[in-house]
């Protein structure tokens, strides 16, 4: 654990120290995020930080590959480095987007491309889930490994709008995936596992970045930046489940087998949601499924009330409980798992709509004060018209009386 730490440490502290140097050359090269009617910050801010963060992982990966703990990693086979090349090509497809806002269909088809590359390496998802373990075609691996990494870069890239937002849910995810990863390792001969590395290296990579992109951001992490988390916690589940040997499986971890396709679905939870909702609202209105609007689930944290931090802070608070919650339901009782998971719900649900209900409660109790008094008038009008009715015939009929009495002596 203290050689993935340091990993971690490794990761981080290029990040922070190699970020404000892409700032400037950001800057320079004219890498400058103008302000558009869907953004939420409101002056121009450099973006291209995901250069930075791939600066800081390349350079975490080459110092773990010096470290005899995981250097076997590095010889045994190529997917370290199918990874970190796929990571550079994923990169660079991100900084032409920033620079050059590229059609959407076009970094579409280089994610594909991209995404084949990495699975024709040798990254791929050897097994399936199906009732029993099935391992799969080469060419059924390829497509399912090449769509699963497509998905989870553009899920990543849906939900980066807030500052911090996306390299804070991906750290969290990465954390739970990684602990899982880890645990699964060192019931392995081999405490050493690819997919934890990639994990705390990425988890380094996050936190280093925050530093600099929490609110107000000095700087954007971009496409290329957003692109490259996608691709890094996809890769790891990958990793990890091209470990997984059916025939070495029983009954007693076939839960866990399921978890290597579900927890990256699990861990990406919000910004997978996030990116359904988008497709088929803008699908529903004839739009073009990258048509940016400004209807996304941090978007709507700020029409409820919340400040840029407090939204960040909540969609980390539910994604951390959906991540841990899917891992801890592997090593816990389901039922306590379960409580904790609705107890902790019902407070972020609470925490979600705390600027609503602050903000329509007195408005309610307005409305009920106003009802009460229209209804209290309402009830005096009739009984004064009632009592006025009362009086007017009283003195309608005292002239009549009137009349009869002087019109009795004229008669006699």
């Amino acid at each position: 654990m203290r050689v993935y730490l340091f990993i971690a440490a490794i990761a981080g502290g290029a990040t922070w120290l190699i970020t404000p140097l892409i700032r400037h050359i950001a800057i320079h090269i004219g890498a400058v995020g103008r302000v558009r009617a869907r953004d939420v910050h409101t002056i121009p801010t450099p973006r291209m930080g995901g250069l930075g963060m791939l600066i800081g992982f390349v350079v975490a990966m080459l110092f773990a590959s010096r470290i005899p703990f995981i250097s076997g990693l590095f010889t045994a086979n190529h997917q370290a480095w199918v990874v970190m090349a796929g990571a550079i090509m994923i990169c660079l497809l991100g900084m032409a987007d920033d620079l050059w806002d590229l059609d959407w269909m076009l970094k579409l088809a280089g994610q594909l491309l991209i995404s084949v590359f990495v699975a024709w390496g040798g990254l791929q998802i050897i097994s399936l889930p199906l009732g029993s373990l099935v391992t799969a075609s080469p060419t059924l691996s390829m497509a399912i490994t090449a769509f699963l990494i497509v998905a989870s870069i553009n899920a990543v890239n849906f939900v980066d709008g807030l500052d911090g937002l996306a390299a804070g849910i991906v750290a969290i995810g990465g954390i739970a995936f990684g602990l899982y990863s880890y645990i699964l390792a060192r019931s392995s001969p081999s405490y050493a596992s690819m997919a934890t590395l990639i994990d705390v290296a990425l988890v380094g990579v996050c936190v280093g970045f925050l530093l600099h992109n929490w609110h107000p951001a000095k700087l954007f992490m971009g496409d290329s930046g957003s692109m490259l988390l996608g691709y890094l916690i996809t890769c790891a589940s990958i990793v990890m489940t091209g470990h997984l040997d059916p025939a070495s499986l029983h009954t007693s971890v076939y839960v866990p087998v399921f978890m290597p396709i579900l927890l990256p679905i699990l861990v990406l939870f919000l910004p997978v949601l996030d990116m359904c909702l988008a497709i088929v609202r803008r699908l529903s209105k004839g739009q073009s499924p990258m048509h940016p609007d400004r209807m996304h689930l941090h978007h709507r944290m700020l029409k409820i009330g919340h400040s840029v931090q407090g939204a960040v802070l909540i969609l980390w608070g539910w994604a951390a409980l959906i991540s841990f919650g899917s891992v801890t339901i592997l090593f816990f009782p389901v039922r306590y798992v379960v409580i904790g998971f609705l107890v902790a719900a019902a407070v972020l649900t609470v925490l979600t709509m705390l600027p609503y209900l602050r903000r329509r409660i007195p408005e309610i109790m307005e409305e009920d004060a106003a009802y009460s008094k229209h209804h209290a008038a309402q009830h005096v009008c009739p009984q004064s018209g009632r009592g006025a009715d009362r009086q007017a015939s009283t003195a309608g009929d005292e002239p009549r009386d009137a009349e009869k009495d002087t019109d009795r002596p004229s008669q006699a």
